[in-house]
């Protein structure tokens, strides 16, 4: 597939970039900064200069039209509400609305563990803003059109990637980012994790077996 990945600096996108490439995918990694476009062309991928927090319609359309797949690994990191909204709702959902006009279906959602309209985190708290905005993204997401998977991955580290999880845990645990740029390789090559929403822990399960045997 040809896939634009948003967030290609990220730390999962990093890590899930060199993983879509060596399965025989194209990857059109979507940075604001020019000086992050070496790093991210030494995973194998090409890298597209793009502020997503301004794009238009037109400019959205341009980016993904003619693509078979967007994947959503940015966000705004925190600490600023205003902007929180501005990349990890508004961005989100304009990316989703671009998929739509210009025809490319699959569209694979990086959320957290517990994402949910009914989250429960206090507006005193910094997470509120972060709480909010990637649940209306994901509710938006699912009301779309798209063969959309949500992944909720629980409380990231940086531990070496194990490829096994424990997929619908009961309660957030850990996994590393590693395992999580796996899960996007799988949602995307398991058709039937189109339409779900997938949370996990580092686990036992391979991430293939698991994911194949959603649906």
């Amino acid at each position: 597939m040809d896939i634009v990945l948003i967030g290609g600096h990220g730390k999962i996108a990093l890590l899930a970039a060199p993983l879509l490439v060596e399965a025989g995918h194209t990857v059109h990694s979507v940075i604001r900064n020019p000086d992050h476009a070496a790093e991210v062309e030494a995973t194998g991928a090409k890298a597209v200069l793009s502020d997503v927090e301004s794009l238009d319609e037109g400019g959205w359309d341009e980016l993904l039209r003619g693509r078979d797949a967007v994947v959503w690994a940015a966000g705004a990191g925190g600490g600023d509400p205003q902007r929180t909204l501005a990349v990890d709702q508004d961005a989100a959902i304009a990316s989703m609305e671009a998929a739509q006009r210009v025809g490319t279906e699959r569209f694979v959602m990086v959320s957290y563990f517990g994402a949910s309209l009914d989250h429960g985190v206090p507006e005193s708290e910094p997470f509120h803003a972060y709480a909010e905005a990637k649940a209306r993204a994901d509710e938006h997401l699912r009301g779309t059109e798209l063969a959309w998977t949500i992944l909720a991955p629980s409380r990231l580290t940086l531990e070496e990637p194990t490829g096994r999880i424990a997929l619908d845990a009961a309660e957030a645990g850990e996994v590393s980012r590693g395992n999580v740029a796996r899960t996007i390789v799988a949602a995307l090559e398991q058709p039937g994790t189109t339409g779900t929403f997938l949370a996990f822990n580092d686990g036992e399960q391979e991430i293939a077996a698991a994911f194949g045997a959603v649906g």
